[in-house]
């Protein structure tokens, strides 16, 4: 019963610090903004001018990888509250309380996932942009798709923030985890665009999956089957695509417990 309710006022203290900072809740737009306005608009029109007019509309392709990458940096960055608690002495009081470790993990893993599943949901301001028009079912699909991915990768920052003492050196670790497993996927660019090597590459990143996951429940799976992972001749659906995360999440999740353990 103790785990439990410490599982409970870890996730809340972190949904609490989450809501009461208004700046983060301010700049969760910026990135998306650039990436989605900025970066996705100059894209399409030079696709645009360079093909003779198309019908492949990069912004709706480009809408679910913006949502993939909210949740993917919001969950890794879980690991900065990890490291500044442990600085400050909390994460100390919060280890010799009569409650074991793995519920501390889970209590942070599960905080920082609604964080992110949170952020995700923030961007479905931006479908009027995206010329995307989901079904309820579709959306209801991406909050449970985003959540599974969500807690998968911050299973994973935590097992990063475990191992690092320093805030200044989570920040420079982080950026080289995100930035490959970001740009080392279909978010920004079509798998069949990619050339034979870097496509190999892109099916072994587990976020690869999350996000074609997140692109069928947003575009449906005929409209995104073009944009698909293809294994052995096999498009991935969507089920198959999570089962890729849930198992990667498994594998973080259990690491980052024993990591949790084990740590002073």
């Amino acid at each position: 019963m103790n785990n439990l309710r410490g599982i409970y006022i870890i996730w809340y203290r972190d949904l609490l610090r989450f809501w009461r900072d208004k700046a983060r809740l301010v700049t969760t737009f910026v990135m998306p903004f650039l990436f989605l306005v900025v970066f996705g608009t100059g894209i399409a029109s030079s696709m645009m001018r360079g093909s003779g007019g198309s019908d492949f509309d990069y912004i709706q392709f480009i809408y679910p990888g913006i949502i993939g990458m909210v949740v993917l940096f919001t969950s890794m960055m879980t690991g900065v509250s990890l490291v500044w608690d442990r600085e400050f002495g909390f994460l100390k009081e919060v280890l010799v309380a009569p409650i074991s470790r793995t519920a501390v993990a889970i209590g942070k893993a599960l905080g920082g996932a609604t964080i992110a599943t949170i952020q995700g949901l923030i961007m479905l301001v931006f479908i009027p942009f995206a010329h995307v028009s989901p079904s309820i079912g579709g959306i209801i699909t991406l909050i449970a798709v985003m959540f599974v991915f969500a807690l998968s990768l911050t299973s994973m920052g935590i097992l990063i923030a475990s191992r690092i003492k320093t805030i200044e050196a989570f920040g420079m670790v982080a950026p080289l985890m995100l930035f490959p497993l970001f740009f080392l996927s279909p978010a920004m660019f079509p798998t069949q665009y990619l050339p034979a090597w870097l496509g190999i590459v892109v099916k072994f990143n587990p976020v690869s999956y999350g996000i074609d996951a997140m692109r069928q429940a947003v575009l449906g799976s005929q409209q995104s089957a073009m944009f698909g992972i293809h294994l052995f001749g096999f498009r991935m659906p969507i089920i198959l695509d999570v089962v890729v995360v849930v198992m990667f999440g498994i594998i973080m999740g259990t690491l980052a417990i024993r990591a949790f353990r084990i740590q002073e």
